[in-house]
């Protein structure tokens, strides 16, 4: 082992675990970051992984912090590779400050490449198994951590196994934090993260999770969906919980069928949230259609992931954005939302099914892969007082589902609830729902279904500003990078340099064009090949970006990706 090293002075950690998907490497992360979520600490977690079940290669970044992180780094300090190609794999993410533990002939031979026979300290314990116990344990050594904070936290996560598990776990436990509180004295390793006793309070959130909970805080009732990655967890959150909520969670046969259950659920008084990703949309268009014929509310959650077609499946992009603007064949209003963080997830999707309910209209909501799988710690979220309003009226025996009214949205009656017949039909249709093909009636019509786009702009959501008001440039982005983009602003120090976010990315924000006016310069960060937002900004506002930055490789935009970039504009 090496004695060389040098102390860290950085309040934050990036801990990477890479190796073969079914490996064990979501038990390590489980477990370290409830353990530091526990000692009070800020933490992020993001995975990268392989289309497949078995083999190939994956890694787990955790950031442990003083103060809310967020965002990917490339940035290594800890490194535990538990196969052969792991330091290839992340070799453009290795610094000379790394520490690198592990086995034989996967650590390197660097000054701090630190051998630990993990698989054969593992077999003493009776199964190869306990490696990943062991090298969780490495970690709270080397960050001193107690050794009672890993037994609580093993004897948590393996309750429902035997006690000779248990028992063979926290011995490898305890061994792994010896070999790591060895290390730290033996080579001066420092990781010096401030921890905040409040913090232990805080829960840890995946972004699949934060928009599960926010679809239930808006009264969703029905979720129908085939699973697709990366929007399943969503899917499956909801169906774990279906009765702790009273909601029923259908796994449907297709995308089709889940569009159009969701709509039936929608056309009989329920709340229906779809969940699904570019591929199992693109078979919903019809149905998407179909809701703006109709009037009906329609709640999407699209999770993207790279295409065209099966494309790059457990992967991130934000190529989608122009799918849902022109998804369905014909003219009809919608509105589009891109949560940036947790928090923003639960409350952007209580805001989607108030807007699609008051409305009538669809609303999809765009996360991604990163988003979605990422999970962070965070105080809490506030459960709505009362339950979501319904804009549901009782039929009287004359109803017309589809009066003209002045801002076009019609009062809307359920089957059953009240004297009326409430007809609608797939055709033109005439005020009380029947078929028509009259010239005059269908303009009617068409002028009523696009003058709910006021009433939709009624709810407009500004878009969020980070940085100095006497900007000269100005960064756009929107969904998952804000986070990024915002640290990396932090770490550009002082400057002329601010953000711009929306949360709201259709019908654009008008207040976004007085923002865009007083730069000298506008740059604009997106997860595609083509810009799409940027397009969008110059099609409804004329709002000419100058450059944009596109990553379209299927990784996040990095925290030190974004601050090189924008070192140019400072």
């Amino acid at each position: 082992m090496s004695q060389a090293r040098s102390k860290k002075t950085r309040d934050d950690v990036s801990i990477v675990l890479g190796g073969g998907a079914g490996q064990g490497i979501q038990t390590i992360e489980s477990i370290l970051t409830t353990i530091f979520k526990q000692t009070g600490h800020h933490v992020f977690a993001v995975k990268e992984y392989m289309s497949r079940i078995r083999g190939g290669l994956n890694t787990t970044e955790i950031r442990i912090s003083g103060q809310a992180a967020a965002a990917y780094v490339e940035r290594i300090d800890i490194l535990l590779p538990m196969e052969d190609q792991v330091i290839e794999h992340v070799h453009s993410r290795i610094t000379p400050d790394t520490i690198i533990i592990g086995e034989k002939g996967r650590i390197g031979s660097g000054p701090n490449s630190f051998e630990v026979p993990v698989s054969d300290i593992a077999r003493e314990f009776g199964n190869k198994l306990y490696s990943n116990t062991i090298m969780a344990g490495i970690v709270v050594g080397l960050c001193e951590l107690s050794e009672q904070t890993l037994a609580a936290s093993l004897e948590n996560y393996f309750a429902a196994k035997d006690e000779e598990i248990i028992r063979n776990n926290l011995a490898a436990g305890k061994k792994g934090v010896s070999i790591g509180q060895r290390l730290r004295v033996e080579n001066n390793l420092e990781f010096p993260v401030q921890s905040h006793p409040e913090n232990e309070q805080h829960m840890i959130i995946s972004g699949s999770e934060a928009v599960a909970l926010g679809a239930l805080a808006g009264g969703c009732n029905f979720c129908a969906a085939y699973p697709m990655s990366p929007a399943t967890g969503v899917f499956t959150f909801l169906a774990q919980h279906c009765h702790d909520f009273g909601v029923i969670v259908e796994q449907v046969e297709d995308e089709i069928s889940a569009i159009n259950m969701a709509l039936g659920s929608w056309y009989a008084g329920g709340r229906a949230l779809v969940s699904t990703s570019g591929g199992g949309f693109a078979l919903m268009t019809e149905g998407v259609s179909l809701a703006g014929m109709l009037e009906l509310p329609l709640v999407v959650h699209l999770g993207q992931r790279p295409g065209p077609a099966t494309g790059l499946p457990t992967r991130t992009e934000q190529g989608d954005l122009e799918l849902v603007l022109h998804g369905g064949h014909g003219e009809f209003p919608r509105l589009v939302l891109a949560p940036v963080s947790v928090e923003s997830a639960y409350t952007l999707m209580q805001r989607a099914f108030l807007i699609s309910d008051a409305c009538q209209v669809p609303v999809f909501v765009l996360t991604d892969q990163f988003f979605l799988d990422a999970m962070v710690t965070v105080p809490g979220f506030t459960i709505p007082e009362e339950s979501p309003s319904l804009h549901i009226i009782k039929t009287e025996a004359d109803y017309c589902r589809y009066k003209l009214t002045d801002d076009g949205v019609s009062p809307r009656g359920i089957p059953g609830f009240g004297q009326g017949i409430v007809c609608v039909d797939s055709d033109e249709h005439d005020e009380r729902g029947q078929i028509t093909e009259s010239a005059g009636m269908r303009t009617m019509m068409t002028d009523k279904r696009l003058k709910k786009m006021e009433r939709v702009k009624d709810y407009a959501l500004p878009p969020l500003f980070y940085g100095p008001d006497d900007y000269s440039v100005l960064v756009l982005c929107w969904g998952s990078n804000y986070k990024a983009v915002c640290e990396a602003h932090d770490l550009l120090g002082p400057s002329k340099l601010a953000v711009l976010c929306c949360e709201q990315l259709f019908p654009v924000p008008l207040e976004l064009a007085a923002y865009t006016e007083k730069a000298d310069t506008i740059v604009c960060l997106e997860n595609n090949a083509t810009g799409q937002f940027a397009r969008l900004l110059k099609a409804e506002l004329g709002i000419e970006v100058q450059h944009c930055q596109l990553k379209y490789d299927g990784m996040p935009f990095s925290v030190e990706e974004i601050f090189r970039y924008l070192e140019n504009y400072i």
